[in-house]
């Protein structure tokens, strides 16, 4: 079995920067990607934010021409899933659906997945309409109206942000009353162009192949209405992809603690181990910010291997 210089588990940004900037120091280097690989870039359809492209870019193509450029320096990959880990012991050790591999040392970058309600129609409208991420594609409802399902800080800032671009925002909650913090509610709640639809639930994405409303029922009543809207942006929350490291390393509501230590930003509980984008960082969640991190774990990591050599 090889010994790998470093392990980086994730291809997402964070991933794949980290593993360009790991090759390119001349690292043996093995992503493992898993088996839907590329993270959230995939389910994005139009990316114009990321720098260097002025007409914007697919999601799906801007994660293609970023492994394109790992694999030619030379990373290995693997398009399968973790399934175990071993940090308590060096070298470390990490186990797929059917092979084991060894890292001097690790770089976690698995991200966070968006809470969805899970509905059919949600599904289908995927980037036609439904998004999780009103910073990424808020600019694409620039006049429109829009409907935002959610009701903690998260769904907040969304809803605020798209105030300043669409004509309507409509946020539907399940509860009367916002979880978010109360500085947040009266924001929210003093936005002209921002309207509450409390103690309802999303039945139904309308449209068929783009959204054109939404169906929601009162949880009270049970009385159904139908909001006319192009947009559905999903703020409830994200799920850090981190169930394999527990009992591994520290977590923070499932978010993977970083602890800085001799000028080593991306370190974690376990020295070796680092960690990059959205699986610790619960504020940016942006590609952007996501390869910034990957950069800085890989450099963090090349430095900590030269002074554990």
């Amino acid at each position: 079995m090889p010994l790998y210089d470093t392990i980086i588990i994730g291809s997402g940004p964070a991933g794949l920067t980290a593993a360009i900037y790991a090759t390119r120091a001349n690292l043996k280097t093995l992503v493992v990607a898993g088996q839907v690989a590329g993270g959230q870039l995939m389910l994005t359809t139009e990316v114009e934010n990321y720098p260097g492209f002025p007409n914007g870019v697919l999601g799906p193509e801007l994660m293609e021409l970023w492994r394109k450029q790992a694999e030619r320096f030379k990373a290995d990959f693997v398009d399968d899933d973790v399934t175990k880990v071993d940090f308590k012991r060096r070298p470390f050790k990490v186990w797929t659906t059917d092979q084991e591999y060894e890292g001097r040392s690790i770089i976690i970058t698995t991200g966070a997945n968006a809470k969805y309600l899970g509905l059919p129609s949600e599904e289908r409208l995927m980037g036609k309409g439904v998004s999780a991420c009103a910073v990424c594609d808020g600019f694409f409802f620039k006049g429109l109206d829009v409907v935002v399902v959610g009701g903690g800080d998260t769904a907040m800032e969304e809803s605020l942000y798209l105030a300043k671009l669409c004509k309507t925002v409509t946020v539907v909650h399940r509860r009367g009353g916002f979880r978010a913090s109360k500085i947040m509610q009266e924001r929210l709640l003093k936005t002209p162009n921002v309207k509450v639809v409390w103690d309802s639930e999303v039945l139904e994405v309308l449209g068929a192949t783009k959204v054109e409303g939404v169906r929601v029922r009162n949880v009270k009543t049970g009385a159904t209405s139908d909001l006319k809207a192009q947009g559905l942006f999903v703020a409830i929350g994200h799920v850090p992809a981190t169930e394999v490291f527990r009992g591994q390393l520290q977590l923070d509501k499932d978010y993977i603690v970083l602890q800085p230590h001799d000028g080593f930003q991306t370190s974690t509980s376990v020295e070796g181990v680092f960690a990059a984008g959205d699986v610790h960082d619960f504020r940016y969640r942006q590609a952007v910010t996501a390869a910034g991190f990957g950069c800085m774990a890989a450099l963090d990591m090349e430095k900590w291997l030269q002074t554990h050599e």
